[in-house]
Order: structure tokens, then sequence, then C-alpha cells
């Protein structure tokens, strides 16, 4: 699933001294990998620190030290997402346009389901008629319900609704997905904090998800999404989509250093369960697969 991601990252140490040479092309690999240049030289300064402290001569002792580095950054164990707590719990998926977000509510509905959960999907995006009907789509081969309402609707009173409505028909998780915003559009990010306003009010305590859709094949505008989304709403966790082997995969790496927000789970495919939870480990070892 992860094979292809960071192929020159492995080539780098194959023949290598370890000299300003290695480290120039390492830094320039993970560049072009999409991991920021702050966060290049970050781990660079880490790895030629414990090169000096074990006075290491191989490459492949380099290499170790790599992994072991960006483990460290993703997170030693996978960041769960909140299934358990006072029902119903409450998911608000968000992202820019083009980024797979009601594609991933949906494959967010079937994964739910096929763990014994009862979700219930709500088209918070009430501008776009298509958007309604693609996630009534996805609902529909989830096999779960979608709550919308009528073109236009506030999509916070559309939320609000929808977790009287769970309540009181047993639902477990109510996953909002919300239209579809630029980041640098300031009205629409406010209406994101007025969802999340009465989502709270409505449950007595924040939204327990607040998770934002990002495409891995977007480079360094995914971390100015990421930086935006954040100054609207606290963003509990990053779902990173498309990475099927033609992403570069750097920005995963690039927003967990920069704002410590877990990566919780990735879309490897179009198929609706081509969802899986993120791995650190598992992304780290599919980085060096090609040269293992």
């Amino acid at each position: 699933m992860l094979r292809g991601f960071f192929k020159k990252l492995g080539a780098v140490f194959s023949g290598k001294q370890i000299d300003e040479d290695l480290w120039l092309e390492l830094e320039e690999a993970m560049v072009l990998s999409d991991i920021s240049i702050t966060t290049a030289e970050q781990v660079i300064g880490e790895l030629k620190a414990m090169v000096e402290k074990r006075q290491c001569r191989d490459t492949e002792e380099v290499r170790e030290f790599l992994k072991y580095e960006l483990i460290r950054i993703l997170g030693v164990e996978p960041a769960r997402l909140t299934t358990r707590g006072e029902y119903p719990l409450t998911w608000i998926v968000m992202g820019v346009n083009g980024t797979g977000k009601t594609t991933t509510v949906g494959k967010l509905a079937h994964w739910l389901k096929q763990r014994g959960f009862r979700p219930l999907l709500v088209a918070a995006d009430t501008f776009r008629a298509a958007a309604m009907e693609q996630l009534q789509e996805w609902g529909d081969r989830a096999g779960v319900p979608v709550l919308t309402h009528q073109m236009n609707a506030d999509p916070a009173a559309v939320c609000f609704d929808a977790w009287q409505s769970a309540k009181s028909r047993g639902f477990d998780i109510v996953v909002v997905d919300t239209a579809g915003r630029l980041h640098t559009k300031s009205n629409l990010m406010e209406e994101l904090r007025k969802i999340f306003r009465v989502v709270e009010r409505a449950q007595g305590r924040p939204p327990d998800e607040c998770l934002l859709v990002l495409d891995g094949s977007t480079g360094q505008n995914g971390l100015q999404q990421a930086e935006s989304f954040l100054k609207a709403v606290p963003v509990s966790g990053v779902i990173v989509t498309k990475l099927d082997g033609t992403a570069k995969g750097g920005i995963v790496i690039t927003i967990r250093d920069r704002h410590q927000i877990p990566i919780k789970m990735i879309g490897t495919g179009e198929k609706i369960d081509d969802i899986e939870e993120f791995d650190p480990r598992r992304f780290v070892d599919g980085i060096f697969e090609d040269d293992e």
C-alpha cells in the first residue's frame, strides 16, 4: 500500500559515506517528498547529533536513525478515533473542495458500521444540491441513513437537529459532512465555528472529533490549509486521502511535526473500504520498502 513513497530517500544511503554530501542529498530527498525545509533541517540536525554521539561510520545505522526519528515525530502508537463515550458522539469532517471529504465521510460510515456502531450521516453542505446527493449515494452504499434538510438551511441548525434526532433514535456517532470551503474564505470559517458552538451546546461538550481531510498530493499547500482550519476550530485529527502510491506523503510528517495534530486515518483508493487507521511504524517502514 505504501510502496513507492520516498523512493529517493532510501536510495540516498546506498553505497555512501557519512559526509556533508550525504546530508545535502538526504535533505533534498526529504524536501522533494513534500517534507518542509524546516522539518527536514530539524531531522538532519538530530541525525548529525546521533552520528556524532555514537561515532557512526555506517550509513545503514544512519538509515535506522532516520526511521527512528520519523516514527518519533509521527507518534509511536496509532492515534485512534474517538468511538467511546456518552452517545451520541459527534464527528465534524471538514476540508477544502477536492480533497475527497464527502467520499471520506462515506468511507467512515462504512468503517464504523463494520465495527458494530450505528452512525448517522449529516449533510451540512446545504448550499449545493450535488453535495447532498453525493452524500446520500455514499450513505446508500454503506447502508447508513443520511439526514438532509432543504436547500440553503442553516448548517448549524441542521447539525443541532441531527444530534437531537440521533439521541432520540439511538445512533452512536453523528458524522457531519460540512461544506467544502476555501481556507482563505473567512465567512465560511465563521460558519464552521458556529457549527462547533452549536454542537457543543447540544451535547454539553465540544465535538468529539474535528477531522480535517487533506489530499496527500497537495504538498505544502496542505500545511497552509491545516493552519487556516486550526485558527477556526481545534482540529483533533487529520485524515489524509489519495495515499494510493501516487502521493509523496511528506506533508503527513510536516503537519505532525509543526502542529502536533495526529494523523488518524488514511484513504488509499476509491473503494468504500479503502480507508484505514494510520499506523506510524507501518508508514515509515513503507518509506523504505523499495530498498530493503
